[in-house]
């Protein structure tokens, strides 16, 4: 059954989960394979993170997640507001969505795996929207990560 509340993302990464966990658990790293100016910041759980968005187009916009879980080496995971792209619009009274990240050790490199679930409690005008924009904003964030872990 295909499910409307979660999207899922593999991918194998040719490098060592202690590469890929910086790259993910690093704010400024993360930042930079994103497309989030994060410079100075953090990622500590219970707190939130924000950022000036660097993604051409997008460059308007603030990057506000609530950090959730930061367990060295194993899982990073926040809440965010999926597509909450029109400034005029206050997305603060919405569920968010919460995105996971784990790290496993595989053959060739270190899997891996993204999870972002909660579509079902975002409002129903904008729910397809955000979880078809997110779905393919997924796709391209994970070549942009094996890219920049491929340069590091």
């Amino acid at each position: 059954m295909h499910s409307s509340d979660r999207i899922e993302r593999k991918i194998l990464l040719k490098a060592p989960r202690s590469q890929v966990w910086r790259a993910l658990a690093n704010a400024e790293a993360f930042g930079q394979w994103f497309g989030v100016a994060l410079e100075g910041k953090r990622f500590v759980a219970g707190e939130r993170t924000q950022g000036q968005i660097t993604y051409p187009g997008y460059e308007h916009l603030i990057w506000d997640v609530a950090v959730d879980r930061v367990e060295p080496e194993r899982v990073f995971s926040f809440r965010w507001h999926p597509y909450a792209v029109e400034p005029e619009v206050d997305y603060s009274q919405e569920s968010e969505t919460r995105v996971l990240f784990e790290l496993e050790d595989m053959d060739g490199g270190t899997l891996l795996k993204v999870v972002e679930s909660g579509f079902n409690n975002i409002p129903e005008a904008r729910r397809l929207k955000a979880f078809r924009m997110d779905s393919r904003g997924w796709d391209e964030q994970m070549s942009n990560i094996e890219a920049f872990l491929g340069k590091s």
